[in-house]
């Protein structure tokens, strides 16, 4: 049986190389220009076996690894570079990976998030150790990344061992056992690891070679061309006049005149091409075709009607004809490759992302911090989002928060956004749910906050000197606020718990405010004093609370910070100078 190219796909932090390492790949031949090429930025890079074999023979031969692939499609858009959004019934949709670990910065947050991701999915990898060429003292002597490194200066060898064995260490405490490529006997218990630079092409040829060992000595029942057609979405454009879409297949054969039917959140979607390409060995285009064979990437040509209903991350079948019960009967299999992935409940936050890997990756893990989800779905945040979020305010406001994995806010939303909205996106789905946590903890604070406005707050103010600018009736002078929050209309006492009078005004610069905050000075006037008999500068005030407002305070005191409760124990011991047992 035929067995067809594996789907290779590259994982790494940013900046650490990916799309240079790529470019490097897709470099090891000159690309020909063809007649009925589509020029464009294309989402798959086809190596195909006459290429690897020009450039790796020689490691090839080395290692005694005979090429029996038909080569490697690699997937390189940015966004599906991460192998989690591009998913298939069964697991990850690509057969092998790429991890890219910059050799001087070591495992980073994307690095350990995308590590994660291949454990879960099973998914075998390798390790490219890019910027070698970056340690110090570092050249390029001969062809061979191995030779090359016995080949270096003592002070370059030792600074690269001390870099490697970092990582080998930072590794296994994902339960990996890891060494350089050429040291490892037994490839299915340790992890390779693979010196290169993607600024010089040194150790490529021998990346792509241990592709081509792992994927031959381990993937070949799982690389066997199946007689059904099918596929995943990667990305939807429209334009005039049609619906243009990337997608990969990875089974079967793909025929111009087939039928499609494509899974989509509420029903399936039958749809007809109108026109097939398929993406070209080394070159950014797509050439047209009346049929394609997997795993290849291809360009579909759809009609304008469908295009809110075909979804990137979407997986896709073919049908042979189009009677009645062969379309039910194929649309009850893809819906049934969804179902499950993505729940939402009655309550719950919103989210968006670029895909459906994504948005499952994003629900899998809000499922296991226990949020509910209200609404699911993909593409940017637009304005039904934040009309759903702005419904939560009123029921469950830590509900009212958007969390974007991969996408971002629509323009129109920039003048429509709501203080008591949260929107979070990021590019590393952990730290979504960490800024989720986070802002909810400092939400309820600020609900609970909120909630106790009513009460007489702890404050306690310092007069300051000089700043006297009115004696008597009202009293205007300056303050410092130590601590607390100082309200209009909060009774003050002195610190022997004497009654002084209340706030009438607060006053910042030249503007009125209705509170004042630890650390700002301000001026206040008290409508019964006389500051020159009552009062002296450097005095300290303190609000006057009754013994119900230090009650309700202490219960709640979770939500006053530690300055203010410190504060609220020194009123306390005020007023017990008087009344032994108050607030107890």
């Amino acid at each position: 049986m035929a067995i067809r190219q594996p789907i290779v796909t590259v994982a790494g932090h940013v900046d650490h190389g990916k799309t240079n390492l790529l470019d490097t790949i897709r470099g090891t031949c000159i690309a020909r220009k063809e007649a009925g090429l589509i020029t464009q930025k294309i989402s798959f890079t086809n190596l195909t076996k006459e290429s690897i074999q020009e450039k790796c023979d020689k490691i090839l031969t080395q290692f005694k690894i005979p090429l029996e692939i038909p080569g490697f499609v690699f997937i390189d858009t940015p966004g599906h570079a991460a192998f989690s959004n591009l998913r298939k019934r069964g697991g990850a949709l690509a057969n092998l990976a790429i991890l890219v670990v910059d050799i001087n910065e070591g495992l980073k947050e994307q690095t350990r998030e995308s590590i994660e991701v291949l454990k879960s999915n099973k998914v075998p990898f390798i390790v490219a150790l890019n910027k070698v060429d970056s340690v110090p003292g570092w050249k390029r002597i001969v062809p061979t990344v191995m030779e090359n490194i016995d080949k270096q200066a003592q002070f370059t060898k030792t600074e690269f061992e001390k870099k490697l064995y970092a990582l080998i260490s930072s590794l296994s405490m994902y339960g990996f056992d890891s060494d350089l490529f050429f040291r490892i006997s037994k490839f299915e218990k340790q992890l390779a690891l693979v010196p290169c630079s993607a600024k010089t092409g040194e150790g490529i040829p021998e990346l792509i070679s241990m592709l081509v060992g792992l994927s031959q000595r381990f993937l070949k029942d799982e690389l066997k061309l199946g007689e059904e057609t099918r596929g995943t979405i990667l990305e939807v454009q429209k334009e005039k006049g049609l619906t243009t879409v990337e997608a990969i297949i990875y089974d079967g054969t793909l025929k111009k005149t087939d039928t499609i039917v494509l899974a989509s959140f509420d029903k399936p979607v039958v749809l007809k091409m109108r026109a097939l390409f398929e993406a070209l060995p080394l070159c950014q285009g797509f050439k047209a075709r009346n049929s394609v064979t997997a795993a290849s990437g291809v360009q579909l040509h759809f009609p304008n009607e469908f295009v809110d209903r075909i979804l990137p991350g979407m997986p896709f079948i073919t049908v042979k004809d189009t009677k009645p019960e062969t379309i039910k009967k194929a649309e009850a299999e893809i819906q049934q490759n969804i179902q499950g992935l993505v729940e939402t409940n009655e309550e719950g936050v919103i989210v968006k992302a670029d895909s459906l890997g994504s948005l499952e990756a994003l629900m899998f893990l809000l499922k296991k911090s226990k949020i509910n989800a209200k609404k699911a779905g993909i593409g940017n945040i637009n304005r039904m989002d934040l009309a759903l979020a702005k419904s939560n305010i009123e029921k469950e406001p830590l509900n009212a928060v958007i969390l974007g994995f991969n996408v971002k806010p629509d323009k129109e939303l920039e003048n429509l956004q709501d203080e008591k909205i949260k929107i979070i996106t990021s590019e590393v789905v952990y730290k979504i749910i960490e800024d989720l946590e986070k802002w909810r903890k400092e939400r309820e604070l600020e609900l609970q906050r909120e909630a106790l406005k009513d009460l007489t707050w702890p404050a306690k103010i310092k007069l300051l000197n000089n700043s006297c600018f009115h004696d008597a009736k009202p009293a205007i002078f300056g303050v410092n606020i130590v601590a607390g929050i100082l309200k209009k209309g909060n009774k003050l006492m002195d610190s022997e718990g004497e009654d002084v009078d209340h706030v009438k005004e607060i006053q910042y610069g030249s503007k009125g405010m209705d509170k004042a905050e630890a650390g700002k000075d301000v001026a206040i006037s008290l409508p019964g004093t006389i500051y020159s008999r009552q009062l002296k500068p450097e005095m300290i005030l303190y609000s006057n609370l009754n013994e119900q407002e230090f009650l309700k305070l202490k219960e709640n005191k979770k939500y006053l910070s530690q300055q203010e409760i410190s504060l609220l124990q020194e009123i306390a011991t005020i007023k017990r100078k008087t009344k032994a047992t108050w607030g107890v």
